[in-house]
This record gives C-alpha cells, sequence and structure tokens, in this order.
C-alpha cells in the first residue's frame, strides 16, 4: 500500500493541504510570501504534488520547484518553518509517526531547490 492510501488518500491530503495554509498564513514570518497568490490553485497544485509525490494517480502538472521557488528569498528558516507546519497538518490529521517521516524524507531534499542560494546536488 501506497502512503498515499495509507494515509487516505485524496480526500484526507486535501484536508491536511488545508490545515497546513491555515497554520502557514497565520505565522508572520511565513504569510508575506502568499500575498497576491491564488491560494486555490496553489492548494490544488499541493495536492497534486503530494498525490504524485506519496504513490498517488495524480500527475502534478506545476512547474518545478526550484522554477516556483526562484526570486522569493526564502531562507533555510523559512523552510524549516514550513516543514514544521506540514508535520503539524499530518499530525493533526491522524497520520502515524512513520508515516511522516517517510513523507518528511519526499520533502526535505527540496530545500536545494526552493531555499535562496542553495545548489541543488544535481547543478
Amino acid at each position: 500500500m501506497s502512503v498515499y492510501e495509507s494515509i487516505g488518500g485524496e480526500p484526507a491530503l486535501v484536508a491536511v493541504v488545508d490545515d497546513f495554509y491555515v497554520r502557514v498564513l497565520a505565522d508572520p514570518e511565513l504569510s508575506p510570501f502568499f500575498v497576491g497568490v491564488n491560494l486555490n490553485k496553489l492548494k490544488g497544485r499541493q495536492v497534486e504534488f503530494f498525490g504524485q509525490a506519496l504513490g498517488g494517480p495524480m500527475e502534478y502538472r506545476g512547474a518545478t520547484m526550484k522554477d516556483v521557488h526562484r526570486g522569493r528569498g526564502i531562507e533555510q528558516k523559512h523552510f524549516d518553518k514550513v516543514a514544521g507546519h506540514l508535520v503539524a497538518s499530518l499530525a493533526a490529521a491522524g497520520v502515524p509517526e512513520e508515516t511522516i517521516g517517510q513523507i518528511a524524507s519526499v520533502v526535505l531534499p527540496l530545500a536545494d531547490d526552493i531555499v535562496a542560494g542553495k545548489v541543488a546536488a544535481t547543478d
């Protein structure tokens, strides 16, 4: 069974992503990054991304992580806060700690493409 299936599929992802953005937008250090952003579109892309990354049937159709985040001035501290909010949202949804660890192993390497000034291993 994929991680996608084990956490409850698309309905669970939608609930986690909704909770995640409530947390992120309530964070005064992170909310400025989302001014003027179409949140409905962003949430849809997040669900697609996680659905594909966690073994679901979805296909992520957005731009690369590097392209989406380029020029936004995201620092490691911002990435870490976002990751913390994701973990909190997953835990609040009842996702087991071991599964949260599996999801983190997908997300944490993305720092190379998201954090300003980092150079990905593939560059």
